[in-house]
């Protein structure tokens, strides 16, 4: 598609719309397994320590890098590689759903911690495949909006095991409510069975060996992979400063109640889906180096939103706007970021290599709290909110630096196109 050509009709094809059901596959195991575990846990009357302690169930999912090489080796005997993983995966959640269902937290706590750590374990693994399979299935300037769809999806199935099963225990119980939403997974198969076959099907690694160290050696092997690696974890980094500590701000340091909070906050969600989408389609008529310096930009001016609420304090008006605009310009860097990594991998390790490039872009979430809680104290919330500002800054000069890596110009892609395979990662070919 050339730059500028706009085709929403022909853009939505079945390769784009399976991405919306997929990705609420993808997301809706998250909060049963955290969130609405520890609401279930407190209703329940378990105490307070044993509930930190199920707070490590997430772990699987900062760690999914470290298992995703076998899933890029053993090819099961069904529906291939990619779709034959998905189907296994999906089908165990759902059992391991059934299984949490029919515990007693007050009597069997052990049981259902070791049952929610399975849930999460296989839910990781399901978002390794469902990544290595977006990222062969979508075309090149499909990415951008098969992103922004599959990113929807994710925060719809958020809203529905979050929200949505806190609203339906009350009316039926928590065993019912996780059966329930067993039974979506199960159901979740069929898109699967129809989902198309991945485009571009590379020859899996021929030992765990390969399949471990391969996908390292070709990544770093590249001549630009440390600017890559700088463009991952600084990209968003300036989004993670401005939202680890935004809750505390709004109530802490503004007074807001949490019922002000909370309606925002969803307010919030669905302007990230709102976000998400035009993002994506901006993509489908603008290269991705342009995108991503845009998208970036916003995200970072948008934080301006927040030093202005601190400057004029208590004010539902300007709250709603700085967390809708910061919320929009979010979800149109989320698009153009995970367009990007998908750019980045190559066709025949792209779970481990999809996996390793999105747990390093987690480190500014995982790790920016403290430092934020330390120069909040020294600078006060404004000055804070303008070097969140600042903190985006980094990303945008790294991705500025290898533009011409991540983008060549055509008559570049055109001559190497004639010797290197389809499918190869844009950095691969130069």
């Amino acid at each position: 598609m050339k730059e500028g050509a706009f085709d929403l009709a022909g853009l939505m094809n079945r390769r784009i719309l399976v991405m919306l059901p997929l990705g609420f596959a993808s997301g809706l195991p998250l909060a049963l397994t955290s969130g609405t575990l520890q609401a279930w846990l407190t209703v329940e009357g378990v105490d307070l320590k044993t509930i930190g302690i199920f707070t490590m169930v997430g772990l699987p999912y900062t760690l999914k890098f470290l298992w995703a090489p076998v899933m890029d080796r053993v090819i099961p005997p069904w529906l291939g590689r990619r779709r034959g993983w998905m189907v296994l995966t999906q089908l165990c959640v759902a059992i391991g759903l059934v299984l949490m269902a029919v515990t007693n937290p007050r009597i069997h706590a052990g049981w259902l911690a070791a049952y929610a750590l399975l849930v999460a374990f296989l839910a990781a693994s399901l978002d390794i495949v469902f990544d290595a399979y977006r990222t062969e299935t979508l075309r090149p300037h499909e990415r951008g909006l098969g992103a922004a769809v599959w990113v929807n999806g994710y925060r719809i199935a958020l809203l529905a095991s979050g929200a949505g099963a806190l609203v339906l225990a009350d009316y039926v119980g928590w065993k019912m409510t996780y059966l329930a939403m067993a039974a979506v997974m199960l159901v979740g198969l069929f898109i699967v069975l129809i989902s198309p076959d991945p485009g571009f099907v590379a020859e899996a690694p021929k030992s765990m060996r390969e399949a471990v160290g391969a996908p390292l050696a070709e990544f770093f092997g590249r001549p630009h992979a440390l600017g890559f690696l700088a463009v991952i974890i600084l990209y968003k980094l300036g989004d993670a400063f401005a939202s680890t500590l935004q809750t505390a701000f709004l109530i802490g340091g503004l007074g807001f109640s949490t019922t002000d909070v909370g309606a925002v906050k969803g307010l919030g969600v669905f302007a990230t889906l709102l976000g998400a989408f035009f993002g994506g389609l901006l993509m489908t008529r603008s290269r991705l180096v342009r995108s991503l310096l845009l998208f970036g930009v916003l995200q970072a001016v948008s934080n301006l939103g927040f030093v202005v609420l601190a400057l004029a304090g208590k004010s539902s008006s300007l709250l709603t706007a700085a967390v809708v605009i910061e919320n929009v310009t979010g979800g149109m860097g989320t698009a153009a970021f995970v367009a990007l990594v998908m750019s980045l991998c190559d066709p025949r390790y792209t779970a481990t290599q999809f996996a390793l490039l999105s747990s390093l872009e987690a480190l500014g979430r995982v790790f920016a709290g403290r430092p934020s809680a330390d120069v909040v104290t020294l600078v006060g919330w404004t000055q804070f909110f303008i070097l969140t500002v600042v903190a985006a800054l980094p990303g945008l000069w790294a991705v500025w630096r290898v533009r011409h890596v991540l983008e060549p110009e055509p008559e570049t892609v055109l001559r190497d196109s004639v010797t290197e395979p389809a499918g190869s990662p844009v950095s691969e070919r130069l």
